[in-house]
């Protein structure tokens, strides 16, 4: 008996820590137990006492990782200014601000994803749906774990929930893009979310049927006897108590997991407000125009080909990169160590709160009562850094260039990443040889003169800003796959870059191109002007250059880019991306963000 008292104290220590490690705070009080506390810096958490096996324990570190994603992203003033109307409604907000958090939090802290998918979809096979509100809270809840967390379904999950499923896709379908871009604007997050709550009026659609069900058991009352109302009143928080010697969860790795993590993912306080406002470009004035946009494309790579495939096309990619194992391994460390001393780091140690110091961990493990101790850095220059690197995906660069770009943007978003600096990777080509649908459309209508650009875009994301690149790594093989690489039109493509990073919050934004040359697409050119496509390109590049905060960088693959680019940079081969490409981003990330012109 003593010794399941300790464990639970261990167990409690343990929790309590990794709380505090993934709420970012270490003034929040966490409880355990019926009687404790509900404060604003508080977690509340069900009694250890009465955990019956490791199951539980796996449950309650579930709940204390939402609740802790929940505190640290959630702004409670925020949520409560757009919060609707309506007591289902107020629900159904608060689910979608819960899952927004863990969104956040899941994309870095992947044990902490697979310990909520596991305590959800448990809690999935036991739903017992009585009541509309129930279907309703329960169907949205699983509706928005689905579209923003990849949770799956099994076939008896969708039977019960199926009731509400086509409004909330009617509702939601259009939005749902645009509300995995928001996860890290909560205002503009909660306030469309509000709108659509609202919309669906589901307070005003069950209000009928709750009078009803009022009536009816207003009469069950009268002839209820009391003990059973009071049992039933209990029944939900209602835990048997047994022997615990089944054992608790591994908390070494959690421990580790959570280190790492914490140094992947800072985040201040009231953020938004910390971010430079800059000048929205418009492009209309380049005197470029298309004939159609109806047939154009913006994909995810993992969209366009199964995953057993983009795994062996990864494999095809880490052949090649096997041959210069020894080097990208030198040039990585070479170039983290030299962006990490840009950064000017210095630390202050043994604080109450901070990053976990791992060098005080050994005294942890000797004495799980000892306090823990954290470090904070003092300075540094770009943590709040956006690179994108964009790839020209033509059929030029088939063979040999586009495994030097595919190499080039792995070991940029590998270092960059160990260095907090977020990376974006994209690939633009056509989706037909000589215009597609595009062409058809054009010549069914007659042919007319100078049509503008006349072929089918296909804009590809291989790797978010958000996401991790060991959960994106398999895409970067789809640029080997055969038949992707067709034609390339640099200048929209730049334009399509430029707006998705104007959308991040980020305080300095890096472009980097990645191209072999200028611009071709025989379906435009053989209708308009020769030079179409390449005017185009340099009137984007200069007002991209001299008109927004944007620091471009253009890499030419076997070709000088420079009548392009200002700043450019030509390689031959990956050996080339030594020290240039080590000195060109050091130089890059020192230097001080351009000033605007206007």
């Amino acid at each position: 008996m003593e010794n399941k008292k300790e464990r639970i104290e261990d167990f409690k220590t343990a929790i309590i820590s990794t709380i505090k490690s993934l709420s970012n705070s270490q003034k929040i009080d966490v409880s355990f137990g019926s009687n404790s506390n509900s404060g604003t810096n508080s977690i509340k958490l069900p009694e250890l006492q009465q955990v019956r096996d490791k199951i539980n324990y796996e449950e309650i570190r579930a709940i204390a990782d939402s609740k802790s994603l929940n505190y640290r992203f959630s702004d409670k003033k925020t949520l409560k200014k757009y919060e609707p109307k309506g007591n289902i409604s107020k629900k159904l907000y608060f689910i979608s601000e819960k899952i927004r958090c863990e969104k956040i939090g899941t994309s870095y802290f992947k044990g902490v994803k697979n310990n909520i998918e596991k305590f959800y979809q448990k809690r999935l096979s036991n739903l017992d749906l009585k009541s509309s509100e129930d279907k309703i809270l329960e169907s949205f809840e699983n509706y928005l774990r689905v579209k923003f967390l990849d949770f799956k379904n099994q076939s008896q999950t969708d039977k019960k929930l199926k009731t509400y499923k086509k409004e909330l896709n009617h509702q939601f379908k259009d939005k749902i893009d645009e509300l995995n871009n928001l996860a890290l604007e909560q205002e503009k997050f909660n306030s469309l979310v509000s709108k659509l709550i609202s919309n669906m009026s589901f307070d005003e659609n069950i209000e009928e049927e709750e009078k009803r069900e009022e009536e009816n058991e207003n009469e069950k009352k009268q002839s209820k006897p009391k003990d059973q109302e009071q049992k039933s009143s209990k029944k939900e928080e209602q835990y048997e108590e047994m022997s615990i010697e089944s054992g608790i969860p591994d908390l070494d790795n959690k421990a580790k997991e959570s280190d790492i993590a914490e140094e992947e993912l800072q985040r201040d306080d009231g953020s938004d407000q910390n971010f430079k406002k800059r000048e929205n470009i418009t492009f209309g004035d380049l005197k470029y125009k298309t004939y159609t946009e109806e047939f154009d494309e913006i994909i995810k790579a993992e969209d366009l080909e199964s995953s057993e495939e983009l795994i062996r096309l990864r494999k095809t990619l880490d052949q090649q990169l096997l041959q210069l194992k020894n080097f990208i391994s030198k040039l990585a460390n070479k170039l983290q160590r030299k962006l990490l001393a840009k950064q000017n780091r210095s630390w202050d140690f043994d604080l109450e709160e901070g990053l976990l110091d791992n060098s005080k961990l050994p005294r942890i493990i000797m004495d799980p009562f000892n306090s823990l101790s954290f470090k904070k850095e003092k300075d540094t220059q770009f943590k709040d850094t956006l690179v994108t690197i964009l790839i020209d995906n033509s059929g030029s660069m088939r063979g040999k260039p586009i495994s030097v770009a595919a190499i080039c943007a792995d070991i940029l978003s590998r270092t960059l990443e160990r260095c907090m600096v977020k990376v974006e990777i994209l690939g633009f080509t056509t989706k037909h040889w000589k215009g597609g649908s595009s062409r058809e459309q054009w010549m069914k209508n007659g042919k007319p003169n100078l049509p503008g650009r006349l072929n089918d875009l296909r804009h590809i994301i291989y790797k978010s800003a958000d996401t991790p690149w060991r959960q994106s790594k398999n895409n970067m093989g789809l640029m080997l796959k055969e038949g992707l690489l067709k034609e390339n039109i640099d200048g929209e493509a730049l334009k399509w870059a430029y707006i998705k990073m104007m959308k991040r919050k980020e305080d300095r934004k890096i472009l980097m191109v990645i191209s072999d040359g200028a611009p071709v697409d025989d379906s435009t050119l053989s209708t308009n002007t020769s030079d179409y496509l390449e005017t185009n390109l340099k009137k984007t590049v200069k007002l991209i250059e001299s008109k927004t905060n944007i620091e471009l960088l253009a890499i030419g693959i076997g070709h000088d880019v420079t009548r392009y680019y200002n700043k450019a940079i030509k390689i031959t081969d990956v050996q080339d991306l030594g020290d240039v490409m080590i000195n060109q981003l050091t130089d890059l990330f020192v230097k001080k963000n351009k000033k605007i012109l206007h």
